[in-house]
Parts: C-alpha cells; structure tokens; sequence
C-alpha cells in the first residue's frame, strides 16, 4: 500500500493504483482531494483562490504573524499563549489571539496571533522553556479565529462545487480523521481555516496498525521535504519507507 502526503499527483501509474490514502497539510488539503477524487481540479483551483485572496485580506485587518516554536519538555504552550495574551490585553488589545495553530511533531509547535504577543514570547522563551523560536515569513494569524471574514467567501465557493466522496482515505487537519462525505468534506475545509493543522495527530492517525503489521510506501509529491522531515520526528520506522518527488524537476523534464 501506499501514502501520499502534501501535494498529491501522479508519481507513476502503480503507485496511484495501489495508493490507500492521502493527506495534505492546510491548502494541501486541495490537492489530497483533487486526487482522491472528490473534487475537480479546476474548480479545486478557483477555490484556493479564493480562499488564498480572503485569508490575505483577514491577515491585512489584524497585525498578526506565526511563530515556529520548538519546546523543551518542561514545555507548557497553552499556558505560554494564555500569558502572551494577557500581555496583550495589557497594551490595551481586546480579545487579544495566541494560540497554538499547528501541531508539528512532538515538541514542535506554530503559535499564531497578535504581533504583539507572539513578541512577548520570543523575549520570554527561556521562561516557557522554549529552546527555540523562529517568525515565520507569513503575513498573518492563519488556522486561528483571525482567519474567520475568510469562511463565508471559501463557503460560497464550496456550495458551487460538486464534492463527491473520496475514492480513497483523505484526512483532515481538523480532527486527524478520514473525511466521510461531501457534507463532512465541505464542513470541515471551512472549520480548518480557524482550526489548528493537527499534523503530529494526522501522522498517528495514518500509520496507527498493529504490531508486527508492514508499513506503507510513503510519497511527498511537492517542491520541499518538509513534510518528510516532519514524519521522521512523528514516526521513524513510517519514514524509511518514504520517498519525496520533486514535481518542479518533472516539469522541467517535461519541458526539454
């Protein structure tokens, strides 16, 4: 059997034949269903882009970013977030966001929300037993409240599209199980918007088998390796059966 992870296309005709599941991280999510075959390429398109357009117009209401966090053990993030935002309200900020906003692998964390918080605990990292923090280059607060005038313009979208059940296992970043139906499908691509990615729990949720039991060939279909480097810290015997495929060395390929 095999897995494909991220951006999900054709490596080669056996392994799409014999492909058991997929699984994308946040917009990737897209593709996973583009090839499991829930949805139509183009129209999956058309709302990335729409989605992509309104987070960007959420991100630019708010002074909001993310912040990569690797933690020690004696790591408490959500009582780390709850002091940034208290820290906030201090400088005068309602309902101030800091909150986790993607579960990575053990230790391995993005906080997202108010520029200002995500401030306060880079200065306190050795307080929150944080052994390193690193902003990310994004624009705002996305898979968290900030994210919330995006749902209605992606849920507009969605009930324009034909969604059908995914020919095979697709998970979601939202509750690390196998999406259902289109209904389920639809709710949920919504809901991860101001949802934490739960990528260490998705990674569990894939190669969870019994003892003894083989585990499945394993495909990164995309530009980077991030997505590997992250399955080898959730899952190590998962990750020697991974190979990534580089699509941008395919098309120049295809091009000469």
């Amino acid at each position: 059997p095999r897995v494909c992870l991220c951006v999900c296309v054709c490596v080669c005709v056996q392994v799409v034949e014999s492909c058991v599941a997929a699984a994308g991280y946040s917009v990737g999510e897209f593709a996973a269903l583009v090839f499991a075959g829930a949805m139509d390429f183009a129209e999956a398109l058309y709302a990335v882009k729409v989605r992509a357009e309104a987070m960007q117009a959420a991100a630019e209401a708010v002074p909001s970013g993310m912040l990569s966090v690797i933690g020690g053990r004696e790591a408490n993030y959500n009582y780390a977030c709850l002091e940034a935002r208290r820290h906030c309200e201090s400088l005068g900020i309602d309902s101030p966001v800091c909150e986790v906003s993607n579960y990575l692998f053990p230790d391995g964390r993005v906080i997202a929300g108010h520029l200002q918080g995500l401030e306060f605990l880079q200065k306190n990292a050795s307080k929150f037993y944080f052994t390193r923090t690193k902003m990310l280059p994004v624009s705002g607060a996305f898979h968290t409240r900030l994210m919330e005038p995006a749902v209605e313009p992606l849920a507009e979208v969605l009930k324009s599209i034909e969604i059908q059940k995914p020919l095979i296992c697709v998970y979601s970043n939202v509750d690390s199980k196998k999406y259902m139906h289109s209904k389920h499908i639809q709710k949920l691509l919504l809901k991860q918007l101001v949802s934490p990615v739960l990528w260490e729990q998705t990674m569990h949720s894939v190669y969870q088998r019994k003892n003894g039991m083989e585990f499945p060939y394993t495909y990164e279909v995309g530009p980077g390796k991030q997505l590997g480097a992250v399955l080898r810290k959730c899952n190590l015997k998962a990750w020697r059966q991974y190979s990534h495929v580089d699509v941008t060395e395919e098309e120049e390929a295809a091009e000469t």
